[in-house]
């Protein structure tokens, strides 16, 4: 029998109380046996050999030496965030699925977000899809829904999936290069697939390149099932949508921060959540009726394919924030398990077959990983509602089960744990029919492999375009093989055939003399991150360099009203410590350009004062902090004698002038001294909300 206590965002914290541990007063073994010296081995004589007899020194090396754990295949590099998700209104009419009706319940979350390829020492910018997995411990037991930032995939079937798995991680002769696709074994497989074009779109897109988990979306991928309590089932898409928009690094920001800082996004979610920043995103559904399954030009359960936001619109039915951050890396975030399988009542499968071999591949990979069947019973794995079968035994089982019996049926037990019914929230698989002979063969609705990669290139702004085609000129041209690129751009040539000779242009091959297949001309606006609305700042990180004589006045004026808009802004000087500014007064230098780089920051700010500013400008670390978020787009502030550094640091085609008044020229915003701060730091505002001001067209001339 099911219980359906009622739960709530604490569920689960309460759950993991028991299990959270403090450090403890006394040193002792595993045994409980007090430590004296943990320094010193037990030794014969103080230079004698040491003695077989030191319990403690073997039992501390022993357990040292198995404290790794096989790392994941794929998505090894990840993040955690313990949070809550909350329905706007009772979905009924669509699933059964009770988290999905009340909108007073908050649902306990459990998210990682991760890059796919890297091993888990790798950086967090490479360019790479990111996972996007969600844990719901819903009363009925877990929901896990495993998805990505992009909504298709490289592949029609998962028997390819250890190929492609194979082919784009490190070679392995050499086990090289590191979380990165742009090698010959990657583009070989890629170049005899064809249906993975339209996930290669994506891939070299700025999407592959996110600038914070936070602003990602994130997509179920495949196509799923909702039913209701009447048995009624509808086709439906997931989508998370961030709250503080969709934005991205530019490919050489995202190069520089894997050096400066390769925990970047895993710095970037932890310290949000740390100063109350909490990351928030809408689930939204595609609801697809049965009936019109075949209504479209593509099949519904190809995942190289996504329903246009045009075709099916996005309906939001509820908001996830994340608010807490793990206690323990290893024991929350290593160890959580996802599995596409965890489904409750009112979510099912397709016929997917990407979907259908994940099903099996997921938790059969988490046994391996974690060493035993009984991984479930891991805390940040447990469910919140109770949990009655006869699984038993097995390595690490933590249980102490008192029955006697552990079979079904059985009338020793009283016939427990008895059968669910459906009406007690037993899940019933939906009653598909199913027909057909078995056979290895792809369905001929699978077959276009261009239209949607088209479709996607067709969405793209002028600036987002050009960033694929350069995408596609860094990864091809670290590829040896003459006949492999040769290869990927016939591939491209079927998508666009200006594209494609825009690519073998920058690559030095001869161009497709023809076109392939005719541009068909449909876009979807909904794919362009450039298009997206901007409406705020809220976590932005702005760098305000300074040295000591500082306008202390213009400072606090700016950071007041980036805190108003819920920036944060962070002094970086050429030193440590305090700052003095041009009144006597100190402000902290929270970073040094040592340990910053422009590439941390979303904006920089240049305040005023006379002698900070002769200072600043004789260090070049400084000048190169401005001319590199100018060739990177950001916004860029300055007032009074900050102007000067500006105009030391040669941004150009961005015209200075101070005219006595706030001027704003391609995303560069300056103030006369004396002028008006309020008007200036709105200025400066606006400029930060549009991420990038990719009007630069002299930015490639910066030699930064």
């Amino acid at each position: 029998m099911t219980d359906h206590t009622p739960v709530n965002d604490q569920s689960k914290q309460n759950d993991l109380d028991g299990d959270r541990k403090e450090a403890g007063e006394t040193l002792t073994t595993n045994q409980g046996v007090g430590v004296t010296n943990t320094n010193d081995s037990l030794h014969a004589g103080s230079r004698g050999p040491t003695l077989l007899e030191d319990f403690h020194l073997r039992e501390k090396m022993a357990h040292f030496d198995r404290e790794r754990i096989p790392e994941r295949v794929v998505h090894a590099r990840g993040s955690g965030a313990h949070g809550y998700f909350q329905p706007y209104e009772s979905l009924a009419e669509l699933t059964k699925a009770k988290f999905l009706q009340d909108p007073a319940v908050k649902t306990p979350v459990f998210v990682r977000f991760s890059t796919v390829t890297g091993f888990r020492g790798s950086a967090d910018t490479v360019r790479d899809a990111r996972g996007f997995s969600v844990k719901f411990y819903t009363q009925e037991g877990n929901y896990d829904l495993v998805g990505n930032n992009i909504p298709v995939f490289f592949i029609q079937d998962g028997i390819k999936f250890p190929d492609l798995v194979h082919a784009i991680k490190p070679e392995p002769h050499n086990e090289m290069p590191q979380a990165a696709a742009a090698h010959d074994n990657f583009w070989d497989f890629i170049s005899l697939m064809p249906e993975s074009m339209h996930m290669i779109m994506w891939v070299l897109s700025d999407r592959a390149v996110p600038r914070s988990f936070r602003m990602m979306e994130g997509f179920g991928v495949h196509t799923f099932r909702f039913v209701n309590a009447e048995g009624k089932s509808r086709f439906v898409k997931f989508h998370w949508k961030p709250i503080l928009g969709v934005h991205s690094l530019v490919w050489d920001e995202a190069q520089k921060l894997a050096g400066k800082d390769p925990d970047f996004s895993r710095r970037d979610l932890w310290e949000a959540i740390e100063k109350g920043d909490y990351p928030e995103f809408e689930l939204g559904v595609q609801i697809v009726e049965e009936e019109d399954e075949f209504k479209f030009d593509f099949d519904l359960l190809d995942p190289t394919k996504l329903i246009p936001e045009e075709e099916v619109p996005v309906r939001a039915i509820g908001k996830m924030v994340l608010n807490r951050n793990p206690d323990n890396f290893f024991a929350e975030t290593e160890q959580v398990a996802f599995q596409p399988s965890n489904v409750v009542s009112g979510i099912d499968f397709t016929n997917d077959p990407v979907l259908q071999s994940r099903l099996f591949s997921y938790p059969d990979t988490q046994m391996h990983r974690l060493g035993s069947p009984n991984f479930t019973e891991l805390p940040i794995n447990r469910p919140v509602c109770p949990v009655n079968n006869n699984q038993r035994d097995g390595v690490m089982q933590s249980n102490i089960y008192t029955s006697k019996v552990n079979y079904a049926p059985n009338s020793l037990g009283g016939g427990c744990p008895m059968m669910s019914p459906e009406t007690m929230g037993g899940f019933v698989h939906y009653a598909e029919r199913v027909e057909g002979h078995k056979i290895r063969e792809r369905s001929n609705s699978f077959q276009d492999h261009f239209s949607q990669a088209t479709l996607f290139l067709n969405s793209m702004s002028e600036v987002e375009r050009e960033h694929i085609v350069k995408a596609a000129h860094f990864e091809l041209g670290k590829v040896q093989s003459k006949e492999v690129k040769e290869r990927v751009l016939g591939l491209f040539n079927h998508i666009d055939h200006e594209f494609a000779k825009q690519v073998a242009a920058g690559l030095g091959l001869p161009e497709p003399e023809k076109e392939v297949i005719p541009n068909h001309g449909k876009s979807s606006p909904a794919l362009s991150i450039d298009k997206m609305p901007k409406t705020s700042i809220k976590s932005r990180q702005v760098a305000i360099l300074a040295a000591d004589g500082v306008n202390g006045d213009e400072v606090m004026a700016v950071k007041e009203a980036l805190a108003a808009s819920g920036a944060h802004a962070k002094i970086v000087s050429k030193h440590g410590g305090k700052v003095k500014t041009a009144n006597g007064q100190e402000i902290d230098a929270e970073m040094t350009f040592l340990t910053g780089a422009s590439v941390m920051f979303d904006a920089i700010y240049v305040p005023g004062g006379k002698q900070s500013i002769n200072t600043l400008k004789e260090e070049g670390s400084a000048i190169n902090f401005v001319t590199e978020a100018f060739k990177h787009c950001k916004a860029i502030a300055a007032s009074g004698e900050g102007i000067h550094l500006l105009s030391s640091a040669d941004l150009k085609g961005v015209n200075l002038s101070v005219n006595g008044k706030v001027a704003a020229d391609r995303g560069v915003v300056i103030c006369p001294s004396g002028g008006d701060l309020g008007q200036f730091s709105q200025a400066f505002i606006d400029a930060i909300m549009q991420h990038r001001h990719w009007m630069r067209t002299e930015k490639e001339m910066v030699p930064a």
